[in-house]
């Protein structure tokens, strides 16, 4: 049976991967301290079901804590996911030194145990922010002029160098993939579709900063735990930088229409200044991941919202209930 650390493996894509691992027949230990940027009941609803697995164990533990990160080597990984991150843009530039802290110091305490553990496969999320401000789209991971503007995407850049480190120095093959604004079904509720959703399921205005034409590349998550698997398996270099998105950019009111239509119900629009850290637009080139992993993101946005939707919906029901 092959086993798997994942970190960040209680949060929305940690817990889709954990999903699919599982069902494959892997060991997975996962690694979540439970950070309170949203609800705690949150995530554990999304580990209820593996808590009944045997072959599942959860180790609530901060990455900063080097003592306590090395409970979780009790026995051989054959690869580790590091997934866990504070995230989001705007609170980085509120709180800068946290994010150093936990997500390079975190990355490097993680790669040293990979290191001391002598684990040879080291996936990690990586984020399209690295990018920031490129004009050259689709942004291709060739493009070595990485212009990030918010502390979130620095330390990004960090851990990605840092993997080339620990590729070079001791031979843990490093992939880092580069998320393109993941959606689906437990996304976080701070990200824009699930408050949106939200927001105009409520009767509520839904906040619009600048005048809507930014553009994202919305990447289902389906899609994207399938590039992780990929990426957990591949052999050939000892180093790499991918792309995992969907190809196809959405500007900020088609996206907002898709959610009017999937949840049927009419947003009222809320409009405020653009905010610092925001990219105008993000869209990524897959011709590595396809070439490299055999990547071919099958969700649309068009589906992909309607299955969110439908998510959102049962959550809400349930709620009520309750």
């Amino acid at each position: 049976m092959r086993h798997a650390l994942v970190t960040g493996g209680a949060g929305f894509i940690g817990s889709h991967l954990v999903d699919r691992l599982l069902i494959e027949g892997w060991r997975v230990t996962v690694a979540d301290n439970f950070d309170p940027f949203y609800p705690r009941p949150i995530k554990e609803r999304n580990v209820e079901p593996h808590r009944q697995r045997a072959s599942y164990r959860l180790v609530e533990v901060d990455l900063r804590d080097l003592s306590g990160l090395r409970q979780l080597f009790d026995g051989p990984y054959d690869a580790i996911v590091h997934l866990a991150a504070k995230a989001g843009v705007r609170p980085s530039i509120a709180d800068p030194i946290s994010y150093q802290e936990v997500n390079v110091r975190g990355t490097q305490n993680l790669l040293e145990l990979a290191r001391e553990q002598d684990v040879k496969q080291f996936v990690f999320a990586s984020s399209s922010s690295v990018y920031g401000v490129n004009p050259n789209v689709p942004w291709r991971e060739e493009d070595h002029v990485l212009q990030p503007i918010s502390p979130y995407a620095s330390t990004k850049v960090s851990g990605e160098l840092l993997g080339h480190v620990y590729s070079h120095l001791y031979g843990i093959r490093f992939i880092g993939l580069r998320f393109f604004t993941v959606y689906g079904p437990r996304q976080r509720p701070d990200l824009a579709i699930h408050k949106f959703a939200r927001l105009m399921l409520e009767g509520k205005p839904i906040p619009v900063f600048g005048d809507g034409s930014t553009r994202r590349d919305y990447s289902y998550v389906d899609d994207i735990v399938t590039g992780i698997r990929a990426a957990m398996d591949y052999d050939r270099t000892p180093y790499e930088v991918v792309n995992l998105g969907n190809d196809r950019t959405v500007t900020l009111m088609e996206m907002i229409g898709g959610l009017e239509s999937a949840l049927g119900v009419t947003a009222t629009i809320e409009r405020h200044p653009e905010q610092p850290g925001d990219v105008p637009q993000t869209w990524a080139s897959l011709e590595k991941a396809r070439r490299m992993l055999g990547y071919d993101p099958r969700t649309n946005y068009a589906d992909g919202v309607r299955r969110f939707a439908s998510w959102i919906e049962g959550v809400r029901a349930a709620s009520e209930v309750s």
